[in-house]
């Protein structure tokens, strides 16, 4: 019986390479190669130049466990489902088998591997409408493995259909399978079946590569195979323990505050693992709410010293397959603590004062609760609602904007596509990060090691070892010889090998990532040799002139370049 997380992974991976799938790596919660989100949201997304067409090193069936953030609905965190931070199962057919053999799959694992009857189960397939027909496909699927038409529900798109990410590309039906729980109906799985090409005139055309992928949460499910709630599986009973002491107060009286803390914590020490610190800007604005809004429900449990430190060691703890940065990560946290915390108090005494015999908190009094007392507005809101206080949001983000130009793409949404850029832009700037790659250990040493990288359309950034700022003169020899390349109009040829293989060739990678057992290596004519899965150009000469705009220290040893090609 599949009792735990690691369990439920392990029991998951070798039943999909038992049937002819490759384990391919859980990549970084920073997606490297798309900035139309901010974080990694499902299994999909380093997959998705290969869902597009491009041939995958590993073949047409894959199968991984990817980590996972999502910010849409933070607020939503304290009842029994929401999370920030989850793990998701996730296995993929590219070009391959196709919905009969997909919902097999399915039928296959719930039964044999977790015990589930397929009496037990209930299904929903997408019911059709005036662009797309009705999936009888996948109904028949399911009946010919013997379900009965009474346990199959046809639904429309809002609940069994699936993108396209963007205004147009791959989308498609889906089929759900739910399982009931305390006289609920759960999801446990979802098949997703990218069938269609939507174009600009919202026709749907199929597509000439079908894609399966599908998703199964760890979290949930191990809820569903325990009988326990989500927040007292492994995956989080050792940090609400840790809560529980430090507060003194039992779970079952404080429950929404005790998940808030668990869960805010859990999600900031694994993007803190990804060396990003809180900022008033994007991912790490995100990062600072969290952090900061698991102090706020601290100190409704009246907990008035730090203690975000004692719950990261024990997420630590209930992730001992994760390697952590536990030294970066408990001073990040300890250091955010303790600044917000110096104003906490006050901050919500003046909030108290501000709202005294009114139903409405100004926009100038919200901007002054952020600008002086550290308040995310989002926290403003939420002190706000719980007393049915009106707040003027508008007003608030004129006076946001009027004193400082910071980015609010973090709350306003502006990264919800999930689809990565494959602009013109986009190949450019991962090309000629490759060049940067090289250059610095051309210049600076064959010690530099990638530690991450960043490209969006505007700019590269780019991650590596390094313990001090580099000189004029050495930026300058950085940006002469990338040019030099570029002038050299060098080819840019992709092969597919093992990791030793590319190892061997004197490929560079990030080794301590984990890779699957075929890798591309992108060769830049005699100067790169890189392990890679990007977009890439096809010759140096289309890069235009790489010039490197700042550099920074991103802490524990390790600096950080932006640049950009004019």
């Amino acid at each position: 019986m599949i009792k735990t997380r690691q369990e439920l992974i392990h029991a998951y991976i070798e039943f999909f390479k038992s049937k002819g799938h490759k384990e391919i790596p859980n990549t970084p919660l920073i997606p490297e190669n798309d900035p139309t989100v901010l974080f990694t949201t499902a299994g999909m997304h380093p997959l998705v130049p290969f869902i597009l067409g491009q041939k995958h090193p590993q073949g047409k069936r894959l199968v991984n466990a990817q980590k996972c953030i999502r910010t849409g609905d933070i607020e939503e965190v304290g009842d029994e489902q929401h999370l920030t931070f989850f793990e998701m199962l996730g296995n993929w057919s590219l070009g391959d088998y196709w919905k009969k053999e997909a919902v097999e799959f399915s039928l296959e694992f719930l039964e044999k591997k977790l015990g589930i009857k397929k009496e037990e189960l209930r299904i929903t397939c997408f019911k059709g409408d005036k662009e797309v027909k009705r999936d009888i496909e996948a109904a028949e699927a399911w009946k010919s493995l013997g379900l009965k038409d009474s346990q199959i529900v046809f639904l429309g798109r809002e609940d069994n259909w699936w993108g396209p990410a963007g205004k147009t590309g791959p989308c498609g039906p889906d089929t759900e399978m739910f399982i009931k729980q305390d006289g609920e109906w759960i999801e446990i799985w979802n098949d997703v079946f990218m069938q269609y090409n939507k174009d600009e005139n919202n026709n749907y055309k199929e597509l000439k590569q079908k894609n399966v992928d599908t998703g199964m949460g760890v979290e949930r499910t191990i809820a569903i195979l325990t009988g326990k709630e989500v927040f007292q599986t492994d995956s989080f009973v050792e940090i609400i323990n840790k809560i529980e002491e430090i507060s003194g107060k039992a779970y079952e009286e404080h429950k929404r505050d005790m998940r808030i803390i668990a869960d805010h914590i859990k999600a900031s020490v694994f993007i803190l693992n990804e060396k990003l610190v809180p900022a008033n800007v994007e991912r790490g604005y995100v990062l600072r709410r969290l952090i900061r809004r698991a102090i706020r429900y601290g100190n409704s449990l009246k907990i008035e010293t730090n203690f975000t430190r004692q719950v990261a060691e024990s997420v630590f703890s209930a992730y001992k397959d994760y390697k952590f940065d536990k030294k970066f990560i408990l001073s990040e946290l300890e250091k955010e603590e303790t600044k917000f915390r110096q104003t906490l108090a006050k901050g919500i005494n003046l909030f108290e004062r501000m709202i005294k015999g009114k139903k409405k908190l100004t926009g100038e009094e919200s901007f002054l609760l952020y600008q002086s007392y550290g308040f995310p507005i989002e926290l403003t809101k939420e002190l706000a609602n719980e007393r049915k206080i009106h707040v003027d949001i508008e007003e608030f983000n004129k006076e946001f904007e009027k004193h400082q130009e910071l980015s609010r793409t973090a709350s306003a949404g502006k990264f919800k596509s999930g689809l990565a850029d494959k602009s013109e832009e986009t190949t450019k700037l991962h090309t000629a990060t490759h060049l940067l790659n090289q250059a610095l250990r051309e210049v600076l040493g064959k010690q530099i090691i990638q530690k991450g990288s960043n490209i969006t359309a505007e700019r590269l950034r780019f991650d590596f070892n390094f313990d001090r700022k580099l000189s004029e003169e050495e930026i300058k020899k950085i940006e002469g010889l990338v040019n030099k390349k570029i002038k050299e109009k060098l080819k840019v040829e992709c092969n597919e090998m093992t990791v030793e293989e590319a190892k061997k060739t004197g490929a560079h990678g990030v080794f301590e990532h984990k890779y699957g057992e075929k890798v591309s290596v992108y060769t830049i004519g005699n100067f790169s040799k890189e392990i890679c899965a990007g977009p890439h150009v096809k010759n140096t000469s289309e890069l235009g002139k790489f010039k490197i705009l700042e550099q920074e220290n991103i802490g524990a040893g390790t600096r950080r370049i932006k640049a950009v090609l004019e």
